[in-house]
């Protein structure tokens, strides 16, 4: 059964819930989404407020893919630039899908969602996204339309000695 994605969903707190448990659960399996394992929600609600105030203050848009139970299975955040020379692209950030739902194909309609999202805000041209080398995530996103732009050697540092280059990634959506 596909996912149910939506766009700016209310913010509630079993939404944010779903998150916090989403975020923990993709992390704890190797996830490459901002921390390593082991973390708790606690350590990643903080996190969570950064990108809910940058929605709030209308910096950030949320995409939540919820699963046929109405469980948060999916999520990325779409974040404008700031600077007045990069407005016309944006960056998409934490993109995620639960361990229980890999390998059906989510993560693919995830990205989709996310680049008809973006087709629909005025003015921007491309999206672009960074990942964690080592993990083959730049295969994965090179499969969905994305190219390989940029890299900086052992730019991200998981563990002493465990250095991994960070891949940036773009979409032109003209």
């Amino acid at each position: 059964m596909p996912l149910t994605f939506t766009l700016d969903p209310a913010v509630t707190l079993e939404l944010r819930d779903g998150i916090l448990d989403l975020w923990a659960d993709v992390t704890a399996a190797g996830g490459a989404v901002g921390f390593v394992p082991p973390v708790t929600r606690e350590q990643i609600r903080p996190e969570l407020t950064r990108q809910l105030v940058a929605m709030e203050e209308k910096r950030s848009r949320l995409l939540v893919g919820h699963d046929e139970e109405g469980r948060v299975a999916a999520t990325t955040f779409l974040t404008f630039n700031t600077h007045r020379l990069m407005t016309h692209w944006i960056w998409l950030y934490t993109v995620m899908v639960h361990p229980r739902h890999q390998g059906r194909g989510y993560g693919r309609d995830l990205l989709a969602a996310a680049e008809r999202s973006a087709r629909g805000f005025e003015g921007i041209e491309a999206i672009r996204l960074t990942c964690r080398g080592g993990l083959g995530l730049e295969h994965f996103y090179a499969s969905c339309g994305y190219k390989e732009v940029g890299r900086v050697p052992g730019a991200i540092r998981v563990a002493p000695g465990d250095e991994r280059d960070d891949i940036i990634m773009l979409l032109p959506l003209t």
